[in-house]
């Protein structure tokens, strides 16, 4: 199953960092947040990735065109223009960056990869969260369930669509929060079924709104609720939380063993 990230944004909520770099770009622990996604997912076994690019999205290329460079000690022969990678480990990726186009909203960057897709279920989220949800459950519950879309589900104050569901984890309605609600939000970590696809007409389709109202009110979206970690990076404090939550070496969603930590020259 192939996992389709969000990473073409503004990021203007956090724009102290986002006026240099995409949002997915901005840094925890010395990397990319949209790598520390990644990371997690391939944890899991789900290393085919399709990312949806648009604000600098020269710079997500450059960083897996450069991967060796972030990862390998290189030695560079000046005089005879060539480059040596020592100690290279690589990641288990197959990464597809697609120009969703700089001003597209949510829908339409995801209708733009329906070819790289095709007829094939496939995992979705934004390139600026990360949670320690447990992929494999999520996977078999919507497998199990047979409806177009699940949507992992959390309980947390934030600026999100809220979520009305029912005894049979049916989401019946889906509209914007307001300073009353203390409902559950999506939190990302979607599965979809290829369907949706018709559920998304041209770039100006806002995934969270007429799609998941639409599929809502046919029965055709399913909640996995996660009531463990959750956090997404919209503002400064929020990267802050994240990075001092890295650098205490209690990252909930650090799962991975650090592959060079040991290595000596």
């Amino acid at each position: 199953m192939k996992v389709v990230i969000l990473a073409g944004g503004f990021g203007t909520r956090i724009s102290e960092e986002s006026h240099l770099k995409p949002k997915p770009m901005i840094e925890i622990g010395e990397k990319p947040i949209l790598w520390h996604i990644m990371k997690y997912y391939s944890e899991f076994g789900y290393h085919d990735f399709v990312i949806c690019l648009g604000y600098k999205q020269y710079v997500v290329k450059e960083f897996f065109a450069d991967y060796f460079l972030h990862t390998s000690d290189v030695t560079f022969d000046l005089a005879n223009n060539r480059m040596e990678v020592h100690n290279n480990y690589s990641e288990p990726w197959k990464v597809t960056l697609v120009d969703t186009g700089l001003n597209t909203m949510t829908g339409g960057r995801v209708k733009r990869i329906q070819p790289y897709i095709g007829n094939e279920p496939f995992m979705l989220t934004y390139g600026d969260g990360v949670s320690n949800v447990d992929l494999n459950a999520l996977a078999d519950f919507h497998k199990s369930h047979g409806k177009i879309a699940t949507i992992t589900t959390v309980n947390l104050g934030q600026s999100k669509g809220v979520l009305n569901i029912d005894e049979n984890d049916s989401v019946l309605s889906f509209r914007e929060k307001d300073d009353n609600d203390g409902a559950l939000i999506n939190g990302g970590f979607m599965v979809l079924n290829p369907e949706v696809f018709d559920y998304l007409k041209d770039d100006t389709t806002v995934f969270e709104r007429e799609p998941m109202e639409r599929l809502a009110a046919e029965g055709q979206m399913k909640s996995f609720y996660h009531s463990g970690f959750w956090q997404c990076m919209d503002t400064q404090r929020e990267m802050k939380k994240l990075e001092a939550l890295w650098q205490s070496g209690n990252a909930p969603w650090k799962i991975w063993k650090d592959d060079r930590k040991d290595l000596k020259p």
